[in-house]
Formats: C-alpha cells, structure tokens, sequence
C-alpha cells in the first residue's frame, strides 16, 4: 500500500492529509512485528518528528481501517498492533504470564473457518484469533 492510496482514504473520511499522518504512515511501513503506541512515538521523536501522541493515537484508527494494520491485544491490557502483509495471515497464542506472543499459521484452522461462513451464508472478510494461555517458560 502507497502513501497516495493513505491520502485519498484520508480526504475520502473528510480529513486533512497532513505531514504528520504521513510521518505515521511512513514509520508504520517500516515497522516490523509488533509495535504499540508509544513504541511508534518513540521512533517517530528519535528521528526528529514533532508528531503529538494524540496524532499517533487517533491515527492508528485510520491505518487498522484502511486495512494496513491491525490491533492484536497483549496481557498488559492494551493494544498492539502489526502491519498486515497480503497472503502471510498468521494467529496469536499469548502468554498471560510474560506477554509473549507466539504467531501461527493452521490450514486446518483456516479450513474449519471458511466451512463455517459457508454454512452459515457468512461472508468472511478478515479474522483475529487469539489464544490465550502460558508459554513453555512461564507453565
């Protein structure tokens, strides 16, 4: 996803394409794994930025909207997030000990998944699975 398709979601929502969303944009291209808000800040003031925190916070919305991002919740209660990369879905087992966080990939599951929405007349456009327990360190 480009810059140019950000700006036109952005205008299309009634709001200013600004140098600070697009400081955003840019660093959350860059990122790889997981990140949370304040991970995103700190990168973006570490290399000069004057993004606000209340920028950061209202447009992570916007990028999980558009689809190139999405929030995965973690033990300490609040949201993280990861870019979303086409055909590499992936799922979470998390850790409710140390917070770790485990992505997986199962066929099976993603079989089971669609045979459900066809049975229901369901039409699936994306999913989030998270599993919570304790990983082999932490049991």
């Amino acid at each position: 996803m480009d810059r140019g398709f950000f700006q036109e979601f952005i205008l299309s929502k009634g709001l200013r394409s600004t140098k600070k969303r697009n400081e955003i944009f840019d660093e959350v291209m860059e990122i790889e794994g997981h990140f949370d808000l304040d991970e995103l800040y700190m990168r973006l003031k570490q290399k000069g930025s004057k993004v606000s925190r209340a920028s950061v916070y209202r447009t992570l919305p916007l990028l999980v909207e558009i689809g190139l991002i999405e929030e995965v919740e973690r033990v300490d209660k609040h949201a993280h997030y990861e870019r979303v990369r086409t055909g590499s879905h992936h799922d979470h087992m998390i850790c409710l000990k140390c917070g770790k966080v485990i992505e997986f990939y199962s066929p099976t599951l993603e079989t089971l998944q669609d045979e459900l929405c066809e049975r229901e007349n369901f039409k699936k456009v994306r999913h989030n699975l998270e599993i919570y327990g304790y990983c082999k360190d932490c049991k």
